[in-house]
């Protein structure tokens, strides 16, 4: 049977302010938001919508996105926890939902006795973002143990990813579709108070070096090739530079800290300030890490 939008009714929100579902907590409103409650009412709705011709955004945990002011257009779909949070555990290989949330798939790795995924704690977010981007740390990136990704394709087709159509690089892969619905990780045993000892050494040095307990969105450029984007910036004298209610942090420099009243137009300015900065000190383009919709 053929659905169609009024079908969905009970899981849309007519423009809903996406700014309470974002880290940085700014940008306008979906013109349509959805809330699946299952991965077949999720199929069926991306189907629904791409045979209706409305484009489709699709919002993870929100902790790298900047929404712009004026909000967007078509459907917004939230794929987080408790949509496609599952995880299990099968010998090495740990499979778990695009929702899941990341924190949650480093525990259970950990509580396994399996190691890898540690020295991705403290970083948000979803499986599904996480992959998209190839999250990751001086120790390691997600893709480094990603063997296979389920995916939702933006007709509503599911296919799986694997071997040669899988490629990680530098904050990102080759994952362009529209929803992860779920991946399965290859990790290696360890023992488990050597795993714990790396998961809190790491946790404690991103707490003392990054503004967790601030509103960001984690880093806002990539690092260039060889170079680190926080030291550039505050070598350019840019540690507490402020636009309206956005200011760069004074502990990390590739952190940008939103306050009450901000906007998306003051982030979007800083943003430029900084790559002006660094481009005439240094002759180096900084591009931004953090997703931005329009």
């Amino acid at each position: 049977m053929t659905n169609s939008l009024e079908d969905f009714n009970e899981i849309l929100s007519p423009d809903e302010s996406l700014a309470p579902w974002t880290w940085l907590k700014l940008g306008g409103p979906a013109e349509r938001f959805y809330q699946p409650t299952s991965r077949a009412q999720l199929i069926a709705l991306v189907q629904c919508l791409a045979q209706s011709g409305i484009s489709i955004k699709v919002l993870g945990g929100g902790s790298n996105l900047l929404v712009p002011d004026a909000g967007v257009s078509g459907a917004v779909i939230r794929v987080a926890d408790p949509l496609l949070s599952e995880i299990s555990v099968d010998g090495n290989t740990i499979m778990a939902g695009g929702g899941a949330l990341l924190s949650a798939i480093v525990s259970e790795s950990v509580r396994c006795q399996l190691a890898g995924l540690e020295n991705l704690v403290g970083i948000p977010g979803t499986l599904g973002g996480a992959i998209k981007g190839n999250a990751g740390g001086r120790q390691g990136d997600i893709g480094d143990f990603v063997q296979t990704v389920e995916v939702l394709t933006a007709s509503g087709d599911v296919a799986v990813r694997s071997g040669d159509e899988l490629t990680f690089s530098y904050r990102k892969s080759s994952v362009a579709d529209l929803v992860v619905l779920s991946a399965t990780m290859e990790l290696k045993p360890d023992d488990s108070d050597d795993l714990t000892s790396r998961l809190k050494k790491t946790w404690i040095m991103k707490r003392a070096t990054q503004p967790l307990g601030d509103q960001s969105a984690g880093c806002i450029f990539r690092n260039p090739r060889g170079l680190s984007a926080g030291a550039l910036i505050e070598q350019c004298g840019l540690k507490d530079l402020t636009v309206g209610g956005v200011r760069i942090s004074d502990r990390h420099a590739n952190f940008m800290v939103t306050s009450d009243g901000a906007t998306s137009a003051e982030v979007e300015s800083l943003i430029e300030k900084v790559q002006n900065a660094v481009f005439e000190k240094f002759g180096v383009n900084l591009e931004p890490e953090i997703q931005r919709w329009s």
